[in-house]
């Protein structure tokens, strides 16, 4: 898979260099070449100097061929601009800005671009947005026996209401919407890129993982 992540800070270097020990190719952009110094003599991946909401820039980073684009500058117009041609002028499907206005991120979730608070999120959970198979584990309890995990809702589920996601292996812990959190308590008509964060044990989550993607049960 290849990924073009713009912004070679902390976040952005920390990123290229998981997702090449990974076996992914990655582009990184950045306006500063010393930025590049971050991701170390043994990075494997591409650089290239520009603005990252330069089209021209993105496809010098490989764009037409990217399964997935993160935006990591320190600026949230810049990110959030950077997303949009991602998307809209490349059609690339899995795009995750930083914000660093949280009170942005319902906005642009609406505009279908996944939004990561730059203090609440790490690295590691950027990874679980653009890569389809990274473990997505947000809590453990102390015996490691029982875990919270975040899962996309599946098109099978939309339109359900959020307690049928607990008739499998799971119970419901709540639903995140366009960033805000839904708790379990409050039924919700599942939609479009919800994400459920379901209880489970860890012996259950291939189990979980196969009820989730099978659908619901007909009522009868």
């Amino acid at each position: 898979m290849h990924v073009v992540i713009v912004g070679c800070g902390r976040v952005g270097s920390t990123l290229a260099r998981e997702l090449c020990a990974r076996g992914n190719t990655v582009a990184v952009v950045d306006r500063k070449a010393d930025a590049f110094l971050r991701l170390g003599d043994d990075f494997a991946g591409q650089t290239v100097v520009g603005i990252g909401f330069d089209p021209d820039v993105l496809v010098s980073a490989g764009i037409e061929k990217a399964s997935a684009l993160a935006a990591v500058t320190n600026g949230d117009n810049s990110n959030i601009m950077i997303a949009r041609v991602g998307r809209e002028r490349f059609g690339i499907e899995r795009v995750v800005a930083r914000i660093y206005d949280p009170k942005r991120s319902e906005i642009y979730e609406r505009l279908g671009i996944a939004t990561v608070a730059t203090v609440k999120w790490t690295a590691e959970r950027i990874m679980r947005r653009i890569v389809p198979d990274s473990p997505a584990v947000e809590w453990t309890d102390p015996s490691a026996e029982l875990v919270v995990v975040e899962r996309e809702v599946p098109m099978p589920w939309v339109g359900m209401r959020s307690p049928r996601l607990g008739e499998g292996p799971s119970r419901v812990v709540g639903v995140r919407r366009y960033g805000k959190a839904i708790l379990a308590g409050h039924e919700v008509l599942l939609q479009e890129g919800d994400v459920a964060y379901l209880a489970v044990a860890i012996a259950d989550i291939a189990a979980l993982d196969e009820f989730l993607a099978k659908g619901p049960v007909e009522e009868q």
